[in-house]
């Protein structure tokens, strides 16, 4: 146990409130989050002999060191504390939603005097109407754009009427897809009936829009206006795309998300239809991970947990196929993030029981054609990274830290840190290092430099499993010789490569080690290496570049930042600004002629 964690005295002190608990293992890693309406009777049960358990919960108590817990006011409280720390630190032993995905919206701002259509991530509580959410973010915009055609709706950021007047109109109002409110080309009331006509468009009134279009097309056709006339008839035909893959189901016009599942082995895959307004607007998967002996209610529970925490819409109704322990706890906190009244159903018979049988068909497919390609990712990342500790004798490879220096002629010398966890590389964790304190081509101190900084910067709160050092035996003996000034015990391992620059082996505790050329360790370690070395090499070309354009430009009388910027905007490469005559060189904005010659004169040695 945790140096002065005393697991009978820290039970007595649990409290009979609501709140949440926190399993540690003994390398202080949160491996399991729960939530409860008493603490005391809930983490208690934990210690107590009891045969109704799962074998992944037994299997977790076992790796318990110590727990952690926070009280709070209610049980619903609780609720939103746990799924935000699960999010957090997703626990080795909570059932997790391995999809991390957000769904596109439309918004019309109709708060504002002149209401805009735009495209949103996140539906906010800004007086705004949302429409979706929709599973292809190209179907929203497709939308949007068709919206702009029918009814000249602005999509620009002014500030109306306040800005009315000032500038001139855009692009969009010249190609007919706005009309043109920043100038008082129309006005307030009849914008207005435009909006109004778009929200009706929205809502699914499309039969109307259709009729006034196809009036519309036969009058310029009478006209002999043809043109007009294939305009409208192209508007009909972007209406039907838009609009013809919504399939109507018996909903009673409510939202509603109908949730399913299948199981396989170790695999589970959650099935969502999303209805909205008696439309089926389309289904997406997910994929569930440490769901081991979990029941169907349990999974089901957790998955809407996680995925309605993380979803900015929540519809009047869950159609599940399991029913869930907590269902009135849920519904009151899918209410409170709806803002109005949410029902879980499980249906038994009748229209909405199909749906269930359909979402439950579609989870069986996708879970069969996905099977084999999550195990052969499983066995190139989690796998890979398990053989590795194994190889090695160590209890795990879940997070590796990979070095390379990167310099020409020691000239701006640099440094990348990148980050594999269970084998996938954490680009979010990748970082940059310029050196401070070495000069010229030396590995070793600037190797050095970087290890210390790295391990002595608070900001990184986390340590590797193993520090994977670019090199043999020299780059190994440098990371173990800042480790140990710094008290870390932290297991070093060199990535050996051959004369033609491939990945060999492992130089370890003064071993060289050799693996399979077709191993899944040796793909990932591959990976590993070449990422370190992308990642550096890219930044010292970002650095020599902007080292280049400085030394070059800036040398030419009357060029300064600003006017250095404008040139590499407008020319692209200093080649071009090399090549560019006297008159190119006066027609960019904000160069005056005087400079311009001097440009010419400089690259021309005149």
């Amino acid at each position: 146990m945790k140096d002065g964690f005393d697991l009978k005295e820290e039970l007595k002190k649990l409290p009979d409130q609501p709140g949440v608990y926190l399993m540690h293992s003994k390398t202080d890693e949160i491996i399991y989050v729960g939530k409860a309406i008493n603490l005391k009777r809930r983490v208690s049960s934990y210690f107590r002999k009891m045969n109704n358990r799962s074998a992944k919960i037994e299997k977790m108590i076992t790796l318990i060191d110590y727990f952690e817990y926070i009280v709070t006011d209610s049980e619903l409280e609780a609720l939103v504390l746990e799924n935000n720390l699960i999010k957090e630190h997703r626990p080795k032993y909570n059932t997790m939603l391995k999809d991390d995905k957000s769904y596109p919206f439309m918004k019309v701002t109709v708060q504002e005097d002149f209401p805009r259509v735009l495209f949103a991530r996140q539906m906010r509580r800004d007086g705004a109407k949302y429409f979706g959410p929709y599973t292809s973010a190209a179907a929203v915009k497709d939308t949007i754009e068709l919206v702009k055609k029918l009814y000249g709706i602005r999509t620009c950021n002014k500030s109306l009427p306040k800005d009315i007047g000032k500038g001139r109109p855009c692009l969009y109002y010249q190609m007919k897809q706005c009309a043109g409110p920043c100038q008082g080309y129309i006005s307030k009331e009849e914008y207005a009936r435009r909006i109004e006509g778009l929200l009706n468009f929205l809502n699914g009134d499309y039969k109307k829009v259709i009729r006034d279009l196809e009036e519309k097309m036969k009058q310029k056709a009478e006209e002999y206006e043809f043109e007009e006339a294939a305009e409208y008839r192209d508007l009909i035909a972007s209406v039907q795309h838009v609009t013809g893959s919504q399939r109507v189901v018996k909903t009673g016009g409510i939202d509603r998300d109908v949730i399913a599942m299948a199981r396989k082995e170790e695999e589970t895959v959650v099935s969502v239809f999303f209805v909205r307004d008696g439309k089926l607007l389309g289904r997406e998967h997910f994929h569930m991970e440490h769901t081991g002996k979990d029941s169907g209610s349990q999974i089901v529970e957790a998955f809407i947990k996680q995925y309605y925490e993380g979803t900015p819409f929540v519809p009047n109704e869950l159609l599940t196929e399991f029913a869930v322990e907590e269902q009135e706890l849920l519904e009151q906190w899918l209410g409170q993030r709806r803002g109005g009244r949410v029902h879980i159903i499980t249906p038994q018979k009748g229209e909405k029981s199909k749906m269930i049988d359909l979402a439950r068909e579609n989870a069986a497919v996708v879970l069969s054609r996905d099977l084999e390609k999550i195990k052969r990712e499983e066995a190139r990342t989690v796998g890979a990274a398990q053989q590795l500790a194994d190889m090695l004798g160590l209890p795990s490879a879940d997070r590796l830290e990979a070095f390379d220096i990167s310099n020409t002629s020691g000239y701006q010398s640099v440094a990348s840190m990148v980050v594999f966890e269970k084998g996938r590389a954490k680009k979010n964790a990748y970082r940059k290092f310029k050196l401070r304190t070495v000069t010229g081509p030396d590995d070793y101190k600037s190797m050095e430099e970087v290890l210390t900084r790295r391990f002595t910067d608070e900001r990184f709160d986390v340590y590797p499993d193993i520090l994977m050092m670019d090199g043999g035996r020299g780059q190994v003996n440098v990371a173990l010789k800042v480790l140990e000034e710094l008290h870390l015990d932290i297991p070093v391992c060199g990535m050996v490569k051959d004369d033609n620059h491939r990945t060999r082996g492992l130089y370890y505790n003064n071993e060289e080690i050799s693996f399979p050329r077709n191993s899944e360790v040796f793909g990932m370690i591959t990976r590993l290496q070449d990422e370190a070395h992308r990642f550096a090499i890219t930044y010292h070309k970002q650095l020599r570049g902007k080292e280049q354009v400085h030394s070059i430009l800036d040398d030419i009388k009357g060029v300064g930042p600003a006017r250095r910027k404008t040139l590499m905007q407008h020319f692209k490469e200093i080649g071009k600004i090399r090549e560019a005559s006297l008159e190119e060189l006066i027609s960019v904005n904000g160069i005056t002629p005087q400079v311009a010659e001097e440009i010419y004169r400089f690259f021309h040695d005149i």
